[in-house]
């Protein structure tokens, strides 16, 4: 190689560490059969068996491993990925560290209940297994930075599922709000979808049939089992989740408001909430509720679930995953279905090769294949992944402290609050336990 070309080489990869904070990451050996990225699917229901089915359709992946606590979805994943290549290759498992140990596995789409995400995702990093993850992060503080810190330890390719930055709409929003289109930004609104506003009790019942409950609970307190928990519904019991301010919905929104700020790699300095919530229901999370951050530059976070939202801004006509940005001198509105502007003509305002642009991608799951075949950055990286992860955290100690909080960005603690700083990890059962990276 030339010298010329070394240099080359060398500076594209220093501005790639200066866009994300992290190294360029280039594949360091040959794919599977073919070239082919061999992954694995881990957590093969409802939206994990949807990845599945459009994995076996993209030509540059072959999926060799479903994996998933219930006997059935196993059975049906393997069905689908053995109708999709013809053959019976596909293994299936119990256990996901059973598939992580595969060396002839190069990455993994995860996408099981929220409480497992850290620690499958750890043992993933350590096992050197690029990895589509799914949202959220997890459910504390101590989750997203253990991650964070494995992600930059171990040089995975790292995409988190918040999809809408592979929207044309949320990128057009982002666009024009770097550039100035709005003038100075200084208040951005979500709404989100909100919880079960009434009282679900539940009985104990016998575990079906092939299902790992134990499994499934993992390092969640241990209760017996009863229908309702293990739903999709189970993002709004506390033990698995954050709710609907991060697991059900909002950490969607709340990740593109990080993006349009340009706040990737830091979270908002204060925060306060209130939240309504049942008693005595199994689903113990906030089903209603409305937080305002704010951040260092000035500008305001204000977070809410739809009907909140529709109450507050009406005239918006807010939508379920909805955000509006406002700036001095004007506004947009954007969701999955369109983008709205104040002045109108500024919905069709082009933004110049020469301004502020975001990575392009208009396909989340091939914008992670491209990165580990071919090296270059995610448009969803673990720093951003990480920050969005707090402000949802924030969000709920502040609604359950039931006053403001300061955050300190460096050191990503309370200041001075040991009983909100106490909330940013959680207990994990025996034998599960949060290793750092």
């Amino acid at each position: 190689m030339s010298r010329q070309k070394q240099i080359r080489r060398r500076d594209l990869l220093a501005a790639a560490v200066a866009v994300t904070g992290f190294p360029a990451i280039v594949p360091g050996r040959a794919f599977g059969a073919n070239g082919r990225v061999t992954m694995a699917s881990i957590g093969v229901g409802g939206q994990g068996g949807g990845h599945l089915r459009a994995l076996t359709q993209m030509p540059e992946v072959r999926v060799v491993a479903a994996c998933d606590v219930r006997q059935d979805r196993r059975d049906s994943a393997k069905q689908v990925v053995d109708s999709a290549y013809g053959d019976t290759a596909c293994k299936t498992y119990n256990d996901f560290r059973e598939v992580l140990a595969r060396p002839d596995i190069d990455a993994i789409l995860l996408a099981v209940p929220d409480h497992w995400h850290a620690l499958i995702g750890l043992e993933a990093a350590r096992r050197g297994k690029h990895m589509y993850y799914e949202k959220p992060m997890g459910i504390s503080v101590a989750e997203a930075q253990a991650m964070r810190a494995a992600v930059g330890k171990y040089g995975v390719v790292f995409q988190f599922g918040t999809q809408q930055r592979s929207s044309f709409y949320y990128r057009q929003a982002c666009e024009l709000v770097r550039n100035g289109r709005i003038g100075e930004l200084h208040t951005i609104m979500i709404g989100s979808a909100g919880g079960r506003g009434t009282r679900i009790t539940y009985k104990p019942a016998s575990v079906p049939e092939g299902f790992d409950y134990d499994f499934w609970l993992g390092p969640a307190p241990w209760t017996p089992y009863a229908p309702e928990r293990c739903t999709r519904d189970f993002t709004l019991i506390y033990d698995y989740s954050l709710g609907c301010l991060s697991g059900a919905w909002g950490i969607h929104d709340i990740d593109i408001a990080q993006w349009v700020n340009d706040s990737d790699e830091t979270a908002p300095i204060e925060v306060e909430g209130r939240g309504r919530y049942m008693p005595d229901s199994i689903y113990d999370t906030a089903y209603s509720f409305e937080v305002e951050h704010r951040y260092a530059n000035g500008v305001k976070l204000v977070h809410m679930d739809i009907v909140t939202a529709k109450s507050r801004a009406e005239q918006f006509q807010f939508g379920n995953m909805a955000s509006v940005f406002f700036g001095t001198e004007g506004w947009i509105w954007v969701s999955r279905e369109g983008i709205r502007t104040q002045p109108e003509s500024l919905a069709r305002s082009i933004v110049g090769p020469n301004e502020k642009k975001v990575i392009f991608s208009n396909d989340h799951r091939r914008n992670f294949l491209d990165a580990v075949r071919f090296g270059g950055p995610t448009i969803s990286p673990i720093a951003a992944a990480a920050q969005a992860e707090i402000v949802a955290q924030q969000a709920d100690i502040a609604m359950r402290q039931k006053r403001r909080l300061r955050w300190d960005p460096a050191k990503e603690v309370f200041p001075g609050d040991p009983a909100a700083n106490r909330m940013l990890r959680r207990p994990m059962r025996s034998p599960w336990r949060l290793e750092e990276a």
